[in-house]
């Protein structure tokens, strides 16, 4: 078993995996330190679509005093340490540490719906029932494990190199262990943890995935599972499930999970012994009583769930019982790139026939064991505040799924557009017809090009955006001059997501550089520039992950002002999820769908005025 801290976290501590997925990991770059000028500079004009006069004013008078006035000499010395850090004691990494502490590791707010996120896996019409969809996962999931365990796996590539893998090791066996005031991270040794644990009405069991040396065959797993699903003393919730106590706030769980290792006799230890085999378990499937037919009952299954079937510390399948399937990811370790690998392999795969699903029908494989739980009155009151807190925050949201099908990637291209930058520029005017304003927008861009590489964020809203979405609303502008300016939103936007690929935005720079300021020294008025706060108050939190096996994706908004917005562009549709505190996502869903069509009928419109125009030239 190997344990880690968010201080060991992009250092040369964790050791590195060997294999072809390895290949060109040691000579892979550090993320860069961006000159300070260009982050300045860069920041003050993605700040312009959200500020008065008056207002910009200041914000530039916060960015002269960082380059030559008052706040100068620190700013450079901030700058200094920065590069230190960087190049001189030792890390792979400057960002790595910091970055997984203050998003995930210290961050205490409940996983669910802050920080997860989740698939709906794509109808297997050859498997209706929850029990065979997952056995059929779980096969695919162990060839994908092997994979990663033994370093076979392709790297992935960029058009600069190989991408980091290092975090892949994180989708199996591992775990998310609360802890105050930083959570930890467990990993255990995939050889010899081969069980899977279930969930089943706030009950756990766990089954070997291996007997004997062979693993089980598809029917075996189903066969498992059936008797899991089965079991008398499962066939309702159970009053006290302790894994809503893992929907909870973080420093609850961790008061909780505590109080579970404080119960008296051996009961302590029993629970102590439980939460290891859950821990240590290749992963945790979910076998839900409550079905789900539409997109969005679906989404708030895998998204949300009830809170109490679930245990949100670990990476999840979730399967309902006429067969459909999701994931659920646990974001602190992994983000969304190398699950998305593992889910689109599995689900490829077994489509096209691919997986060995084996053929034995053994007969003496032992049953599956019950996951108990020993509890007392703390914990039951701490468990039943946990389901009273989490059904108290599910009340509160609301989500909606536009599954547009009226055009994709292909005729986008066709358009000879970048397809994000144009369901960016959708989602800028969607947001401009439903408010009249524009947003602080965040999109996510991996930096895995580096060491420790994670994300940075392209600020999608910019001058440009802005001037493109008001030129689409004022009805006396041309087509010629709408598309003038969305070509060049479509320009700048580009440009910024190269250059936050390259390690070269702005957010986390600036987060690197206040990390630094030490006691006693005064803060920069840049930091307390009210457009520093506003322009990072992500009203609208966006992110790609495309799949043709995905019938959605999603996640939460990240401040209650705003939208969660994940999106896929696939070949012939676009797919849409829009959470948030019961802003409306259903209205945005609308006038997203509603930009869509008016950006498409304005290339439409140029087009057909061009043919036209070549047609007449030619008589």
């Amino acid at each position: 078993m190997s344990r880690y801290s968010p201080a060991t976290w992009g250092t040369p501590k964790e050791p590195l995996g060997s294999g072809p997925m390895y290949e060109g990991q040691d000579a892979m770059p550090h993320l860069p330190v961006p000159k300070l000028d260009q982050t300045l500079q860069k920041w003050k004009r993605s700040t312009e679509p959200h500020q008065t006069p008056s207002s910009l004013a200041k914000t530039e008078a916060a960015v002269q005093s960082a380059l030559s006035g008052e706040d100068s000499k620190l700013f450079q010395t901030l700058q200094q340490r920065l590069e230190h850090r960087a190049n001189n004691e030792g890390r792979e990494s400057w960002l790595a540490q910091w970055w997984n502490e203050a998003a995930y590791m210290a961050y205490r707010d409940p996983v669910v719906p802050y920080v997860s996120y989740y698939y709906a896996h794509k109808d297997d019409r050859s498997r209706r029932e929850g029990t065979k969809r997952s056995a059929a996962l779980l096969k695919a999931f162990l060839a994908f494990r092997r994979l990663v365990e033994t370093g076979q796996l392709a790297p992935e590539k960029g058009k600069a190199g190989p991408l980091c893998m290092r975090s892949y090791k994180w989708a199996f066996n591992s775990n998310r262990i609360p802890e105050s005031p930083a959570d930890t991270a467990v990993k255990y040794d995939w050889q010899t943890n081969n069980h899977v644990v279930v969930a089943r009405n706030g009950r756990f069991y766990e089954f070997d995935l291996v007997h004997n040396g062979q693993e089980l065959s598809e029917a075996e797993i189903d066969s498992q599972l059936k008797k899991i699903a089965n079991d008398p003393s499962a066939s309702k919730m159970v009053q006290y499930p302790v894994g809503a106590l893992t929907s909870a706030n973080r420093d609850k769980w961790t008061e909780a999970r505590q109080a579970l290792l404080n119960v008296a006799g051996q009961g302590g230890k029993a629970n102590e012994q439980a939460l290891e085999r859950i821990s240590s378990a290749v992963l945790v499937v979910c076998l839900d009583d409550e079905a789900a037919r539409s997109l969005e009952s679906a989404a708030w299954r895998f998204w949300y769930g009830d809170g109490k079937n679930r245990f949100y510390d670990k990476q999840q399948i979730i399967a309902l019982p006429n067969g459909k399937t999701g994931f659920m990811g646990e974001h602190s370790l992994m983000d969304g790139t190398p699950t998305l690998r593992l889910n689109d392999f599995s689900l490829q795969a077994l489509a096209a026939g691919k997986i060995d699903l084996g053929t034995s029908n053994r007969t003496d494989l032992p049953a599956p064991k019950p996951v108990e739980f020993t509890l007392d009155r703390t914990v039951e009151a701490k468990i039943d505040e946990a389901i009273r807190d989490f059904e108290a925050l599910k009340s509160q949201h609301d989500l909606a799924i536009l599954d547009f099908q009226g055009y994709g990637k292909g005729a986008i291209k066709k358009f000879k557009c970048s397809p994000d930058a144009w369901v960016q520029m959708v989602i800028q005017l969607a947001y401009f017809k439903m408010y009249g304003k524009v947003a602080p927008t965040y999109e996510s861009a991996q930096t895995r090009k580096y060491k420790w590489g994670r994300t940075e964020v392209i600020r999608s809203c910019s001058p440009e955006s802005t001037e493109f979405v008001r030129a689409m609303e004022d009805n006396g502008a041309s087509d010629e001059d709408r598309y003038a300016k969305f070509q060049a939103a479509v320009k700048q936007h580009l440009a910024y997501a190269s250059a936050a690929a390259d390690g070269q935005g702005v957010d986390r720079h600036l987060l690197g550089l206040k990390k630094l300021i030490q006691d006693g020294e005064k803060v920069p008025d840049l930091y307390n520039d009210p457009a520093f706060g506003a322009s990072s108050t992500w009203k609208l939190s966006t992110s790609q992950i495309s799949s043709e096996m995905f019938d959605s994706w999603g996640y939460g908004e990240v401040t209650p002002e705003g939208f969660g917005c994940a999106y896929a562009i696939k070949e012939n549709s676009l797919t849409f999820t829009l959470t948030s505190l019961k802003l409306g996502s259903a209205d945005l869903r609308h006038f997203i769908n509603e930009s869509a069509i008016e950006l498409r009928d304005l290339h439409l419109r140029l087009q057909a005025k061009e043919a036209k125009s070549a047609a007449g030239s030619k008589l």
